[in-house]
């Protein structure tokens, strides 16, 4: 059972140690929900710069839902999960036709918008409109669960709305938004993952039954989930002089929409590469292997094994002619880039990160580190 116990040590606990963040500055409902989009599946430190570029680039919901693609997309790379800024742009444009491009401040509005779920629309209304709502995620889940020693699975959504529920009779009226971002942030920076909790700063130390129990350790607990699917992916760096080989993904699935290097099915030996590098019209002067990577999905990864290609594109002799025709359907899409313009202006998902440099681009806040 959690009572109104807590709210007064967390709400003055957080009045004294709240972190400065860019998203904090004003209670500005664009901004708060672009950083809490941004902040799932994703670490403070890296969104900063995300949040401060998407900001300037397209600082309102307007502008949001006028973006070309490919701009919104490259303002995204490295973020990952790019779903969630295209439903941004889907929701920005229902806002803009019904709203007037102001966002609606009511909680069951905000869920009616694309990639608004429960937690977002209770962070936008309760911190941006100050509704009697909470906003419950993984660091608000692990908190409350160490705080009662309750050891129900903390991915059952069931559980999750049982927490809402329980945390909405006791939001203080006075300052919802305030104990809603109190509650995130001793998630996010006391009470923390992996049984390494910093108890001696936290304001519930004499309230937590884990603590009290010594079961910090299991607590939260996680059903396992099911083991991630494993895909070996051949990707080629295609080098034609100082110009690289891209390919605009399908509009559907995994990484819809976004650039990359020619990426195959299985691992290719050096034969098939020199015949899919001639599907696209290629001849293949010279061959490397590069050092193996993998990058995680949730649900899979991608085992990929690259290699840098120098090529030449096919002459047009009448057989070489032929080729080119076949090799049409395999060029849809494609772009022969120099690194300057991918660095600009076509999106690449960190899934290429390992491969990257070998074209020398780099993506996301590296390429600003550069």
């Amino acid at each position: 059972m959690i009572t109104d116990s807590i709210v007064l040590p967390l709400l003055t606990w957080y009045d004294q140690n709240k972190r400065i963040l860019p998203w904090r500055e004003n209670r500005d409902p664009y901004r708060i929900w672009v950083s809490e989009i941004m902040l799932q599946q994703t670490r403070v430190e890296a969104v900063k710069p995300y949040f401060d570029r998407f900001i300037r680039r397209l600082p309102d919901v307007e502008s949001l839902a006028t973006a070309p693609e490919e701009q919104l997309l490259k303002l995204w790379e490295g973020l990952g999960y790019y779903n969630r800024v295209k439903n941004m742009q889907k929701a920005a444009r229902m806002i803009v036709e019904q709203y007037g491009g102001k966002m609606p401040g009511e909680y069951r509005i905000l869920l009616e918008l694309p990639g608004i779920g429960a937690y977002t629309a209770g962070a936008i209304a309760s911190i941006a409109f100050n509704r009697p709502v909470t906003a419950v995620d993984g660091n608000v889940l692990r908190i409350i669960t160490r705080l009662t020693a309750d050891d129900t699975d903390v991915l059952s959504e069931k559980f999750k709305k049982q927490v809402q529920k329980e945390l909405e009779k006791i939001v203080p009226a006075e300052r919802p938004g305030d104990f809603t971002q109190a509650l995130m942030e001793l998630g996010a920076t006391v009470c923390l993952p992996n049984g390494a909790p910093k108890c001696n700063q936290c304001p519930w130390r004499e309230l937590c039954e884990a603590r009290r129990q010594g079961r910090l350790d299991e607590i939260p607990y996680k059903k396992k989930k099911k083991a991630r699917t494993i895909e070996p992916k051949t990707v080629l760096l295609l080098r034609d002089g100082d110009k690289t080989l891209i390919r605009r993904r399908p509009d559907k699935g995994l990484l819809a929409g976004l650039y990359e290097f020619p990426l195959f099915d299985g691992w290719l030996s050096s034969d098939e590469i020199r015949r899919e590098a001639e599907k696209l019209g290629y001849h293949v002067l010279y061959m490397e292997q590069l050092p193996e990577a993998v990058h995680v999905f949730s649900h899979k990864e991608w085992h990929m094994k690259g290699y840098l290609i120098k090529v030449e594109e096919v002459g047009f002799s009448a057989d070489a002619d032929e080729k080119m025709k076949h090799s049409e359907s395999f060029r849809q899409g494609s772009h022969l880039v120099t690194s300057e313009m991918i660095q600009t202006d076509y999106p690449i998902p960190s899934a290429f990160k390992a491969f990257t440099g070998y074209v020398n681009v780099a993506l996301g806040n590296e390429r600003f580190l550069r």
